[in-house]
């Protein structure tokens, strides 16, 4: 634990590393190199807090605080002792310490944890709690030890304004970085002809009102010894103010899904930017003004729906963007490439497979129609 820059890591799902590296460069961190898991990135404190803050796509913000070598659980309970976590952590905040072990001769997560603990109560009296908001995260790889500390606590794809939720939501983070995938920067209306409870269209609008995606969230950074209250309230107000205008369209064939969808907008300060409908996807229509991204999440069969049905329904929805949506790109996110193949729409490409809720998903794309 010493003055040198921190090494921030920012959590992304498997595969979309690199999406969430051209985000972070785009909001000017420093050092962003992406990886395994996720994206490495520099900075102190206050940049961990904006990363919290301002990115879309990261699930959760770790920052290291320690990194040795230990054979053995006495060396790891020896060495955590030595460490200085009264600099990071609060004596009256509990925390939660989470290990893994790989390729290592500590091989037990459970008593690599407990020796940690053991280090906390015992230098600094901070309690422990199994629900902690605090959690550090051990990683013992190859026997180096590194310690981090999580600062988001809840995952950053609850924003904080979607209440109602429709049978299998996409997350937040991942919208974003399908959107991004797509090109999707703020300046054209997205269209989500089965919006569900209107992810794609309210995350859309959010970016082109300039809105940070955790401007509701309440963090684990808050609860550390190292946090600024007035850095972090200098943060929350410099967001940019962008010119109103509508930016998501969503319908919905289920009236209990436009009303979610409708009201999760409302909390999330984009009620003037969106328009939800009701109506079958084969009615769907194309709203006036400029072309722009249909992005779409149709049930894959997998959870939602029969397969053998859904191959109508996927024609539908092909049928439609082709006959009244030319100058439009398309996004459709399946885990069935048999479903995707029948909309019957030229996707020129596709990112995936993403885990996603236990299935493995794929972002087809196509070109302008």
């Amino acid at each position: 634990m010493t003055d040198a820059p921190l090494d921030i890591f920012l959590v992304a799902p498997p595969g979309l590393e690199p999406l969430l590296a051209e985000e972070a460069r785009a909001a000017g961190f420093h050092g962003v190199t992406p990886g395994p898991g996720g994206v490495s990135v520099t900075g102190d404190w206050t940049e961990a807090m904006r990363a919290n803050l301002v990115l879309r796509g990261a699930g959760r913000v770790l920052v290291r605080i320690a990194s040795f070598r230990a054979m053995h659980l006495a060396q790891l309970d020896k060495r955590a002792r030595k460490l200085d976590w009264a600099a990071v952590l609060r004596p009256d905040v509990p925390v939660k310490v989470e290990a893994t072990c790989r390729a290592s001769r500590i091989y037990h997560a459970g008593a690599a944890a407990q020796r940690v603990e053991r280090a906390l109560t015992e230098t600094l009296g901070v309690p422990l709690s199994d629900e902690a908001e605090v959690r550090l995260k051990l990683r013992i790889d190859d026997d180096l030890c590194t310690i981090s500390v999580d600062t988001s606590g809840e995952s950053l794809h609850k924003r904080g304004h979607k209440v109602s939720v429709g049978k299998a939501p996409m997350r937040e983070t991942l919208a974003a970085l399908f959107l991004r995938a797509c090109g999707y920067d703020g300046r054209e209306p997205v269209l989500d002809p089965m919006c569900g409870s209107g992810t794609f269209p309210i995350e859309a609008a959010e970016i082109a009102a300039g809105l940070f995606p955790g401007r509701s969230h309440a963090f684990a950074f808050e609860r550390l010894a190292v946090f600024d209250a007035g850095a972090w309230d200098a943060l929350r107000a410099g967001a940019p103010d962008r010119a109103a205008g509508l930016s998501g369209y969503g319908s919905d064939r289920d009236a209990g899904a436009i009303s979610s969808a409708t009201e999760n907008a409302a909390r999330a300060g984009v009620g003037d930017r969106c328009h939800f409908t009701r109506g079958a996807v084969s009615d769907v229509l194309r709203p006036e003004g400029p072309p722009g991204l249909v992005m779409v999440n149709p049930p894959y069969g997998a959870r939602i729906g029969d397969r053998k049905l859904l191959f109508s329904l996927y024609g539908a929805l092909g049928k439609a963007l082709t006959e009244r949506f030319a100058g439009w790109r398309v996004g459709l996110v399946t885990s069935d490439g048999g479903l995707a193949k029948a909309t019957g729409l030229p996707f020129r490409d596709q990112l995936g497979p993403i885990p996603h809720g236990g299935l493995k998903i794929t972002l087809h794309r196509t070109g302008v129609l």
